[in-house]
Order: C-alpha cells, then structure tokens, then sequence
C-alpha cells in the first residue's frame, strides 16, 4: 500500500554510528501501512516530494518507528536540507534485488566454503553496502583492492562497518 505522509526533515547530533545523519521519522501507525506487522528494515519504493526512489532503507528507530536516511545525493536532487518540509509517498519494495559482482562470487568459489556462508548471513542491507562499495570503485585496481579486502572480511567473519575501520587503521 502506497502511504502519503508530509514530515520534517531531521539531523542527528551525536548518535553513535548515525551521528550527523540527515533523516526522516516514519512513525509506526505510517510504517505499519506500508508492511503490516512488520518491525525489520524493509525496503521502499516511491517519491521524496516528485524525486523517484527505490531500494531506500527503511530503519527501526524504537518504539515501532522507522527512519528513511536521506543521502546527501539524495537532498540534493530534493534541493532540501534539515528543517524543510518532505512528502513522502512510499510502498514496500517487494521486487527489491541485490546483485552480487561476478568477480566477488568467483572470488568466493576459491575460499573456504564459511566465508560465503558468513557473507550470507549477513543481512541484505549490509551485504548491500560491501556490493555498492565495490561497484562504486572508479578504477580496475581499486575494484579489485575492494573485493579482496571483503573476501577477507568475510573469511575474519567482520562485517562492513569492522573492515572499513580496521582499512582505516591501516592507513593512518
């Protein structure tokens, strides 16, 4: 069911790992109609104003609410910052897929059978992040550095966020 809700745009202070975050709050009432009796991320498709989205996040926040983290790409198609006025006009995105790269799915038929198997439990979001991660590599060679240090993470059972700090370490 597609929902038509206008909210405030939002901005995290300090908050952990969602620090300085720039989002929407879906209350629960809202998100129930999107996906009734559901309470896990889930995926949506639709509008931010007239601005077509799909594949978006959408986050529990506690207490059956939902946030809609808006990207900076994302506020800029919109032409909206913290304060502004957003509607929403969203369904869930049931033909929702993520890709694996071939060269990321060839890399794991040379590893131990655990590693994909850690990657796969991993929730569709994050694996998500590691696929946009390495599909957003501008050159050959960093494609290749980026698979490798995710078939890594995997066979070390890390997940996205622990790689990228531990990538981080490394070059500082």
């Amino acid at each position: 069911m597609m929902i038509d809700y206008t909210t405030v745009i939002q901005q995290y202070g300090e908050n952990g790992d969602k620090t300085g975050w720039t989002f929407v709050i879906i209350p629960s009432h809202i998100a129930q109609e999107i996906l009734p009796g559901n309470k896990r991320a889930m995926r949506v498709r639709g509008y931010l104003d007239e601005y077509p989205v799909s594949g978006m996040s959408m986050l529990p926040a506690g207490k059956g609410n939902f946030i809609l983290a808006l990207k900076a790409e994302v506020r800029k198609a919109i032409r909206k910052e913290r304060g502004a006025m957003l509607r929403l006009r969203l369904e869930h995105d049931k033909d929702f897929k993520l890709e694996m790269p071939a060269e990321l799915q060839e890399c794991f038929e040379f590893e131990p059978p655990e590693a994909l198997a850690y990657f796969d439990s991993l929730s569709k979001s994050h694996q998500g992040y590691f696929f946009k991660w390495i599909n957003d590599a501008k050159t050959e060679l960093t494609r290749a550095n980026r698979i490798a240090a995710t078939i890594s993470a995997a066979n070390r059972r890390m997940d996205y966020g622990a790689m990228l700090r531990e990538l981080k370490k490394l070059r500082d």
